[in-house]
């Protein structure tokens, strides 16, 4: 199996034990932080008659929501990006170096122009030795 889908299925499993969960949570949080804000409703949060209760367990229990919805969502994104190419790509040298049509011409400043004639590479006594580079 490659990383891609090993990437998906984890994503999936992910999404299926703590997305579903969570969002589970972050409504019953909703709607315990609503209640509590009611005059006159009867709650009842685990034995507890105390608005102050069920506002922070509505509270509790939408932050906790929202942490289990995060984690099937970097899990995705961690698993199913685009990972840059760590190795350098290197171009593969011609046989002979290319040979300039004309002499190069070299000026220092201040002082006349001479020229400079190309000289051919030496070339190697094995076949597998890379040919120096000219000059």
């Amino acid at each position: 199996m490659d990383k891609k889908s090993t990437g998906i299925i984890a994503t999936v499993i992910a999404a299926l034990l703590c997305g579903c969960p969570g969002l589970l949570g972050m409504c019953f949080g909703l709607v315990f932080a609503v209640v509590s804000r009611i005059p006159g409703a009867d709650i009842d949060v685990f034995g507890s008659r105390d608005p102050q209760t069920a506002l922070n367990t509505g509270i509790g229990a939408l932050c906790l929501g929202i942490v289990f919805v995060a984690i099937p969502i970097v899990i995705g994104i961690v698993t199913l990006r685009k990972k840059p190419q760590t190795g350098v790509v290197v171009p593969q040298a011609s046989v002979e170096p290319p040979k300039p049509s004309e002499p190069i011409e070299y000026v220092e400043p201040g002082k006349p122009a001479e020229t400079i004639e190309y000289v051919e590479p030496e070339k190697p006594d094995k076949p597998d030795e890379p040919i120096p580079p000219a000059i």
